[in-house]
């Protein structure tokens, strides 16, 4: 098994990859949005967060996606939605305008498909990144995988999840009653 890193480790390929930058989003609430500032304002009842230019994930988006790459990913979401995925619904929609497409697949179909409960990201359909949370949500740090197992089972995992999933516009309004 591969040691963990720190995830700042590894932020050099949000801006190195060749073509894709793809993700599985499987917490239900993750330590680093409660502590961001957004999270106030989304417990005060803001529920769209749009395109900022210069925070910095969206600037990197908008300037990879201009360039012909992709940032995709899919979120698992309970239903209801928790709390933190809420956050996350309210919050995508300035990934979104920044040039990510992020789509949706219910919890209950994700274990139907196989999907695992880990997130990870997948560059270029050769890097793994698994990403290690504790019991509260709090990143304990990263895995970096490139042996042929660990990218064909994401590979897998992507190509299953991306099959199923909805985009984030049409799962919203699914949801928008309900949220």
């Amino acid at each position: 098994m591969a040691d963990l890193v720190p995830f700042e480790e590894i932020t050099w390929l949000f801006e190195d990859f060749a073509h894709t930058a793809w993700r599985l989003e499987t917490r239900r609430g993750y330590a680093s949005d409660r502590l961001g500032p957004k999270w106030a304002r989304f417990q005060a009842g803001e529920t769209a967060f749009g395109y900022q230019p210069d925070q910095p994930w969206h600037a990197n988006v908008r300037k990879q996606t201009g360039l012909g790459k992709r940032f995709e990913r899919v979120r698992l979401v309970d239903d209801p939605p928790t709390e933190g995925q809420r956050f996350l619904l309210a919050s995508g929609l300035g990934n979104v305008e920044a040039g990510e497409d992020i789509r949706n697949l219910y919890r209950a179909d994700a274990v139907r498909i196989g999907l695992p409960d880990d997130d990870f990201w997948l560059f270029d359909s050769r890097t793994v990144v698994e990403s290690v949370f504790d019991g509260h949500g709090q990143d304990l740090g990263v895995r970096i995988l490139e042996d042929a197992e660990s990218v064909v089972r994401a590979c897998r995992f992507r190509d299953a999840a991306w099959h199923h999933a909805v985009a984030t516009e049409h799962f919203q309004a699914q949801l928008r009653p309900a949220v």
